[in-house]
């Protein structure tokens, strides 16, 4: 069955509320209940919770930058990329449903952490995995839809082309 119309809408835009709605949560919490650069262990030394704020992007990249360019390079042009999409992803009806879960998946996790950026000036991360080989740097629940966003895509596509293959 396929999504149209209201439904449709009003799916796509509960499944950008939810993530945007659990990004801000999540970070609330932590600036209420955390110190900058306290070590949490949640499981042992594998998953660890430390509140640190990125003024940059992915890895504190474009951090040095001017606050102009910052402002244009971190907050407007992701802004208006975060916009387009969610306009892409409401008109385009002929998008897979798995599609739509993933890019609205990302809008709301890009929004969650543009809404950082405009408000605070920074974005707060603070989650760390260290399971030895595989180590992350310091992230929040807005990195994770979009990175799950991106999965789901990444997945049905491989997935759908497999499919369709046969």
């Amino acid at each position: 069955m396929k999504w149209t119309g209201f439904m449709r809408a009003l799916i796509i835009l509960a499944l950008i509320i939810g993530n945007i709605g659990c990004d801000q949560v999540s970070k609330s919490l932590v600036r209420e209940k955390v110190e900058y650069h306290e070590n949490i262990e949640l499981i042992d030394d594998y998953f660890i919770l430390t509140k640190v704020e990125n003024t940059g992007a992915l890895l504190s990249l474009g951090d040095s930058l001017s606050p102009g360019a910052k402002k244009l390079v971190l907050l407007v042009l992701p802004a208006l990329m975060l916009l387009s999409l969610m306009v892409f992803v409401l008109v385009k009806n002929e998008l897979d449903k798995q599609v739509i879960i993933g890019l609205s998946f990302i809008v709301g996790g890009g929004i969650g952490n543009i809404f950082d950026r405009f408000l605070y000036g920074s974005v707060t991360d603070f989650l760390h995995i260290d399971l030895g080989l595989l180590r992350t740097g310091i992230f929040n629940l807005a990195d994770v839809s979009v990175m799950m966003g991106t999965a789901i895509i990444l997945f049905h596509g491989f997935f759908a082309k497999s499919i369709s293959d046969q």
